[in-house]
């Protein structure tokens, strides 16, 4: 595991809770960025002495990673970072296609000038990370559209449950979104999405999510197989 210091060190002293919380969130972040890489250790006297904490709130934290498939934790072995694997991709796609599908009917029902203003400045936001090559801002600004339309439906289980496969999806999708033309095609789809939450028809913004979830798993699927490919023809070597 890197011995870097986490930004969130030097906070002062709080409840274990609120202390759990932190450990749990830069674990989390630097899980979701490949700071730390699948099948890295996580030895919580170590992390525990980076977060200036005890060991009770790394374990809750490391628990609460492990629920989410983030993390895998082996009794007498330890905890170690998660593999990517590609059922998991798989259900959290499911899942996603089913909420975001769904949310994206009724949203379009809703004839909300304030939601669509907030999408028009994501999506010029996209656009001006994308001249600029910044990858990391335009993931960002996905996420953020994602999260404007869900928060439309004022349904907090449903965009917890979302955050969730999010946090599983995070790695594969990023290095996904760096592939020849994905990224201008996101904003593409992610434009068509928002005229068709603007035209009022919820069959059509339901077909335009759908479309844009699967052409994303679509690609996932695929940096994953070329990968593993790499991975065989490596061991082979």
């Amino acid at each position: 595991m890197s011995t870097s210091t986490p930004a969130t060190e030097a906070a002062t002293p709080a409840s274990d809770e609120s202390k759990t919380e932190r450990v749990y969130r830069d674990l989390r972040r630097r899980i979701r960025q490949m700071e730390l890489q699948p099948g890295s250790r996580l030895p919580k006297n170590e992390i525990a002495q980076q977060y200036r904490v005890s060991r009770a709130p790394v374990s809750e934290a490391i628990a609460r990673l492990a629920d989410e498939g983030l993390v895998d934790v082996f009794p007498q072995r330890g905890s170690f970072v998660a593999p990517i694997r590609l059922e998991d991709i798989r259900e959290c796609f499911l899942i996603r296609a089913g909420l975001e599908v769904e949310t994206a009917r009724r949203v379009a029902q809703l004839g909300d000038e304030q939601l669509l203003e907030a999408l028009d400045r994501n999506l010029d936001e996209q656009a001006a990370a994308m001249r600029a090559h910044d990858m990391e801002a335009l993931d960002d600004l996905d996420e953020a559209f994602h999260i404007i339309i869900m928060a439309a439906v004022s349904s907090p289980r449903a965009m917890r449950l979302l955050d969730v496969t999010r946090a599983v999806l995070d790695r594969p999708r990023f290095h996904a979104l760096h592939g020849v033309g994905r990224a201008e095609d996101t904003l593409t789809e992610h434009r068509r999405i928002v005229d068709a939450i603007r035209s009022g028809d919820s069959e059509l913004a339901a077909a335009a999510m759908r479309l844009h979830i699967s052409m994303v798993a679509r690609t996932i699927e695929s940096e994953f197989a070329r990968v593993e490919r790499q991975t065989q023809l490596d061991r082979v070597g």
